[in-house]
């Protein structure tokens, strides 16, 4: 979305098949002003992207209802939780109605002849056919008004036609067999099934109503008479100061202001111990409040909070179509009127055949039974789904739909070295002055030219002058010098700090300091230098060397990747001396290493790597890293680190731990997998099904049961994801 266009999310209710995805996606579009359009039918929802213009979103409610659906809000399309037999009440007294039709067909298997009075069948099947089936009559005219077909056309066409043939039998009274069970039992297999299928799209969605569910419904914000006030928490403002006690969920992001306490934030991160918190941590809201009653100041409230943009990350990849959906776009879009032509021919083929009215009005009604697209639209949505969900419960956002797709096929991850492979918080381990510099005169300068900065190494510094009881005076006139370093005027004199191949570009020599630099490079270290501008030149005046730690875990994560056969890059700006010393550390080989990169070269070598035929996945979580998370087939930013990175990647890692990358690949690969095997058995259910049913092989009860199972079984096989653990 841009800044000229709106985002509508709206419920669809009446959906039932594919074909039914392709209408309303179809009308939405038709609409003046709609940029794009994605429905979902395991969520019976929409997403449309429009120019705003008067009356916008009342013009797409009203283009939804025209095909034959209804326009509700939102939050109404997503199932709820409630009893499990909620909604079971018509399936029930559709199969009290059905059972007694298909016990006859029970004694025929056991040689026992015999048939109900047909006025009884009549009596039996009539109720089902017209009072519980009356939804599909409905739906499938409103397709039939609107030029297409349905899963409620093809179901009230072949239902109609075999009571109608019953009924003609049985007022013809030659003592033929009836049809009655045949129309009744279909529809209430059909019913059965969809029943089943909500069941499903419950659980489905269970991920994102317990995100929805962290929320506290009011925060006791705290007055200035020292007095709690109780308010909704859609009232509470940033800036106010809220209690949260004991066992309480908190109710927005924030800072600890007064006591101390251990917080479970464990869904939201997937961390599953609880985190210490004192006077100035973090509190996220939606994480448990354990034995400490605590004071905070909210800094974040409403969509600002960690947890709301969470749940729009989570619903934005669950709205979002893979691009294999594609496939089935297009199958669904000729699928009713060719299957219709398919069972006119069936009727066609056993009247020339010799086979009758009777027989072929059978076959052709099984044909239209049996060919119901419903598993069509619900294979690729319902993994999705399922996989997103669960995934997002273990500390794993995945962004959208084309970067889950596009990770099951990664076969190199690059990673940022500082702060995503290491800890990010690197030490002064050495300073080296220039012979003859007065070491703590020229560290106490370069504290002050780094005093301004928030770059780690700048901090580490002003941290080893502090820790040396020094005073930090204010540099002026400071610039920073993209990928190289600071400058500035400190006391007068004008210094210069930054890298190594800065001072090579300025053409500074570092003389007898050249041994230790190297020295300290090959120990692993990071090495810059102190510059001063004088009348005669630029004149080293010390080194400074700084060491990182690689992160806890890093190496397992990174043996984990490679026993998954793929290949490592890290990539670094350090000195290759030091980048080749931290990546043996870590476990990787001196060719998996990119060194002397700058911030803005990172994605030129991504690309660089793409076009070798690979497809790469970044691993970063610094503002610098953005736009190499931008060129990689998938971006991971990790979500200790910046909101730029976490935009600018597909996938946003919400710990620190680096064995979820190897978790994000495999869910991917799973879901993938997923989505594969519901639309191979919705076609296989097809393919298989309507010839046999056009041959005479498959009766119409057998196909309605076949089609309830289609969709049962790729919903249940949707479900399987939700036991997986990284």
């Amino acid at each position: 979305m841009t800044d000229t266009t709106r985002t509508l999310d709206l419920g669809v209710a009446g959906m039932t098949c594919a074909s039914c995805v392709s209408r309303v996606e179809r009308a939405i579009r038709k609409v003046p002003g709609v940029a794009q359009a994605s429905v979902n039918l395991a969520t019976e929802s929409a997403r449309v992207v429009y120019q705003p213009s008067a009356q916008m979103e009342a013009q797409i409610r009203r283009a939804v209802r025209n095909a034959g659906y209804e326009p509700r809000a939102a939050e109404e399309s997503l199932p709820q939780d409630g009893s499990p037999w909620t909604g079971f009440a018509p399936v029930a007294l559709g199969l009290a109605l059905s059972l007694p039709l298909i016990v006859p067909m029970f004694g025929d298997l056991l040689g026992y002849h015999w048939m109900l009075p047909a006025w009884l069948q009549f009596v039996l099947a009539t109720p089902v056919q017209f009072i519980l089936g009356a939804r599909f009559y409905r739906a499938g005219w409103h397709a039939l008004k609107a030029g297409t077909g349905n899963m409620d056309l093809l179901v009230a066409i072949g239902t109609t036609a075999g009571w109608a043939l019953s009924v003609w039998l049985w007022l013809a009274d030659d003592g033929q067999h009836l049809y009655f069970e045949a129309s009744a039992v279909v529809v209430t297999l059909v019913m059965l099934g969809k029943w089943l299928e909500a069941r499903a799209k419950r659980q489905t969605t269970s991920a994102i109503r317990a995100l929805h569910a962290l929320r506290p419904e009011t925060a006791h914000v705290l007055q200035k008479n020292g007095d709690e006030a109780d308010l909704p928490l859609a009232e509470v403002l940033a800036g106010d100061r809220l209690v949260v006690r004991p066992g309480e969920r908190v109710p927005a992001d924030g800072l600890v202001e007064q006591g101390e306490t251990h917080v479970d934030e464990s869904m939201l991160t997937g961390e599953p111990l609880p985190v210490p918190r004192g006077v100035g941590a973090r509190l996220t809201g939606g994480s448990i409040n354990g034995e400490g009653r605590v004071v905070m100041q909210a800094t974040a409230v409403g969509g600002e909070t960690v947890l709301a943009q969470i749940i729009r990350l989570v619903e934005d990849a669950q709205a979002a179509k893979a691009p294999i959906q594609r496939l089935v776009d297009q199958v669904s879009a000729v699928f009713v009127p060719v299957v219709l032509v398919i069972a006119v021919l069936t009727l066609g083929g056993w009247l020339l055949a010799g086979g009758g009215w009777e027989a072929g009005l059978i076959h052709a009604v099984a044909v239209l039974v049996i060919a119901c697209p419903c598993a069509l639209g619900l294979a690729t949505p319902a993994a999705i789904m399922a996989g997103t969900g669960v995934a997002a419960g273990q500390g794993i956002l995945i962004k959208d739909a084309e970067a889950l797709e596009i990770a099951h096929r990664v076969d190199t991850v690059a990673f940022d070295k500082t702060g995503t492979l290491t800890v990010g918080r690197p030490r002064l381990v050495a300073f080296v002055p220039a012979p003859g510099v007065d070491e703590p005169q020229v560290l106490a300068f370069a504290a002050a030219l780094q005093g301004g900065s928030e770059h780690p190494l700048a901090r580490a510094v002003v941290q080893a002058a502090r820790e040396r009881g020094m005073a930090i005076a204010t540099a002026d006139a400071l610039r920073a010098v993209a990928g190289r370093g600071t400058e500035g005027v400190v006391q007068g004199r004008a210094f210069l700090i930054g890298s190594l191949r800065w001072l090579d570009e300025l053409g500074v020599a570092l003389g007898e300091l050249s041994g230790r630099a190297q020295a300290l490079q090959g120990e692993g270290a990071t090495v810059s230098a102190l510059v001063e501008r004088t009348h005669e030149g630029l004149a080293l005046r010390a080194l400074m060397a700084f060491a990182d730690e690689p992160k806890p875990g890093a190496g397992e994560a990174l043996a984990l990747l490679r026993a998954r056969g793929l290949h490592i890059v890290m990539i670094s700006g350090d000195h290759r001396a030091a980048a080749v010393a931290m990546a043996r550390r870590l476990g990787l080989n001196d060719d998996e290493v990119m060194a002397d990169v700058l911030p803005g070269d990172k994605a030129s070598r991504v690309a660089d790597l793409r076009r070798q035929g690979r497809v790469v996945a970044m691993v970063g979580d610094g503002v610098n890293d953005a736009p190499a998370l931008a060129a990689a087939d998938v971006g991971m930013a990790m979500g200790t680190g910046t909101d730029v990175a976490m935009h600018a990647a597909g996938i946003t890692l919400m710990r620190g731990d680096l064995q979820l990358v190897a978790g994000a690949l495999d869910i991917s690969h799973r879901t993938v997998r997923k989505i594969r095997q519901n639309l191979f058995w919705a076609f296989a259910y097809n393919v298989a099904g309507i010839p046999m049913a056009a041959l005479g092989f498959l009766s119409p009860v057998v196909a309605g049961a076949a089609m309830a199972l289609s969709s049962v079984s790729v919903m249940t096989n949707a479900l399987l994801l939700k036991r997986w653990r990284p």
